[in-house]
């Protein structure tokens, strides 16, 4: 329904003028920031096309979230709560019809379309200091509360910003694994972003955020510099994660979201290409059947797992030959059997 016909129909439904203004106020500001238009549950139900008994039952339940863990680089196990096809679908539209409108910061690199690691990594090259620092329970640590502010700036009214808000949270919280909290936590870092990029420009630094990961380069980095970043992190309603702060200077080894940039080039770490490496001459030469028999690893999608993570070595450093020879036969092999 376009502007005009929503307007005419206000004209006739409503005679309160006080109240017939704010409504107009309504409407003219969600085209300007060009967002949808949600008048209440009842009109919300109907954009979606779900029925409101079933909008109701998420919003005041958590059972719609599929929980499993999935194996960090450490070791540990990270939750991950995968929403249900139905709340999928509907934090999806939240997503692409209202979230995705809000412009970011240019330090954020993750969970952005036209960004990747390799971004955030290629802004650090060739700098003599990297100093690697850490958010921690960075999804957890955003509350409902703090999410109900992001569509309240966007304008809506408090209890559509409560409903927007609960749709996007479990425990009135931010999952991890549901489709819009990676952008909204780019959104809530967005003045952290600000004031560490700032802080950065001041110390002559370079600054980029991937989710949680936070990483500083320059000539020279200072432990006030450090101190510095701990307070801004705290005041912004984060807490810092001391334990994974890493200082690099000069030639050590300095990996930025598990991409190398050492010696002054992009590329994947010395000791994930001697495993690839490894595996793909074991099994080209003697076959993934006799290969899980010796390595007693019987992964049924293992050469498609190989195959990806070649894909990905040849997108970090797209002219190395050993990779595209090598990606070509690991693809012409799946393809034989």
């Amino acid at each position: 329904m376009n502007k005009e016909k929503i307007i005419e129909i206000i004209e006739k439904s409503i005679t309160n003028q006080k109240i017939k203004m704010e409504y107009f106020s309504y409407i003219e500001n969600c085209y300007a920031k060009n967002i949808p238009i949600i008048f209440n549950l009842d009109h919300f139900q109907k954009i979606l096309g779900i029925k409101k008994e079933i909008i109701l039952s998420i919003l005041f339940s958590d059972k719609y979230y599929r929980e499993f863990t999935i194996p960090k680089r450490n070791g540990k196990l990270r939750k991950i709560d995968s929403p249900y096809p139905v709340l999928l679908m509907i934090q999806r539209w939240i997503l692409d019809n209202i979230l995705s409108t809000i412009v970011l910061n240019s330090a954020a690199t993750g969970f952005i379309k036209s960004k990747s690691i390799k971004d955030n990594a290629f802004v650090h090259i060739g700098k003599k200091c990297l100093l690697k620092m850490d958010i921690k329970d960075f999804f957890p640590s955003i509350s409902l509360n703090r999410i109900i502010c992001i569509f309240k700036n966007l304008g809506y009214p408090h209890k559509i910003s409560y409903y927007l808000a609960k749709l996007c949270c479990k425990d009135n919280r931010l999952p991890q694994g549901a489709p819009t909290s990676p952008y909204i936590s780019n959104i809530i870092a967005k003045r952290l972003d600000i004031r560490l990029k700032a802080l950065s420009k001041k110390c002559n630094l370079s600054y980029t955020r991937y989710a949680d990961d936070i990483a500083f380069s320059g000539d020279y980095i200072s432990s006030k510099h450090i101190k510095h970043v701990y307070t801004i992190i705290t005041s912004e309603g984060f807490i810092p994660n001391i334990e994974k702060t890493r200082l690099v200077i000069g030639n050590g080894k300095k990996i930025i979201t598990g991409l190398s940039i050492s010696n002054d080039k992009l590329t994947i770490p010395r000791k994930k290409k001697r495993e690839l490496r490894k595996n793909a001459f074991y099994i080209l030469l003697n076959g993934l059947e006799k290969y899980s028999q010796i390595t007693k690893k019987h992964d049924p999608i293992f050469l498609e797992r190989l195959i990806g993570k070649y894909t990905f070595w040849k997108f970090i450093e797209p002219d190395n030959e050993h990779v595209i020879k090598t990606l070509n036969k690991l693809v012409k092999y799946s393809n034989k059997l």
